[in-house]
């Protein structure tokens, strides 16, 4: 429709147009300009880490300096370079006993049937294992915001090797469209390294205060079967 409307100018309405005294046109772009800016989302950036607000800080330098074809290829080489710097710090190497090696103890097959029998509860628990940041934080949440025919979803953090402000933002989207469709999140084992993360995407403070904040995932286990058994008997 928007380019509909721009032929139409451009091939009609061109010579009224050049009348337009290019004062108001620079009015007009500003007034544009600045209803595209999300300041929220600039200040949960910039409070969020050092990388990200480096690469907020950068972008906007560029843009003002470069041509913006050349500010969105800058903004991606830097945030994806700093991405993987974040990755390569979190690697590390632990020693596992061989008789845990596929085994039902404590291996996948235990997290697996513990799972299923939360979500015969109406319960649902999502471990994050890894890195979460701009690269993947859509795709890693995609399935979360979808969930149906759930009370409660457990966001499990205890493996999250990196966040960064985007991946914070979208988990903090996507709490907030769990919670907009009735269904109560609880976060389990967030690092304290990304505490400061989470707090200036938003939500996490809305979890503290509704206690949903848990420190051990089986803390939050036992209150998610609480209130699932409280919702029941109200229903």
């Amino acid at each position: 429709t928007h380019a509909a409307v721009l032929v139409l100018v451009v091939l009609v309405l061109g010579p009224a147009v050049a009348l337009i005294p290019l004062a108001a046109l620079a009015g007009v772009l500003v007034a544009t300009a600045v209803r595209m800016v999300e300041f929220s989302g600039l200040r949960a950036i910039l409070h969020s880490t050092r990388s990200d607000a480096a690469v907020l800080v950068i972008t906007f330098v560029a843009t003002v300096v470069l041509d913006l074809a050349t500010v969105v290829i800058l903004g991606i080489v830097v945030a994806g370079a700093l991405a993987l710097r974040a990755i390569a710090r979190s690697a590390t190497l632990e020693e596992i006993s061989i008789s845990e090696v596929g085994g039902t103890q404590s291996g996948v097959d235990s997290h697996t049937s513990e799972e299923r029998a939360l979500l015969d509860e109406h319960i649902v628990a999502y471990r994050f294992e890894g890195p979460l940041f701009f690269g993947g934080a859509h795709a890693a949440l995609l399935e979360v915001a979808e969930v149906s025919d759930v009370r409660v979803v457990i966001l499990r953090m205890s493996h999250l090797t990196s966040l960064d402000a985007t991946g914070a933002a979208v988990l903090a989207d996507t709490v907030r469209q769990l919670e907009g469709h009735g269904v109560t999140v609880l976060l389990s084992g967030l690092p304290d390294r990304f505490v400061q993360t989470m707090r200036a995407a938003g939500r996490y403070d809305h979890l503290t205060d509704l206690n949903h904040v848990f420190a051990r995932t089986p803390d939050a286990i036992d209150h998610a079967r609480r209130h699932v058994a409280r919702d029941g008997h109200h229903t």
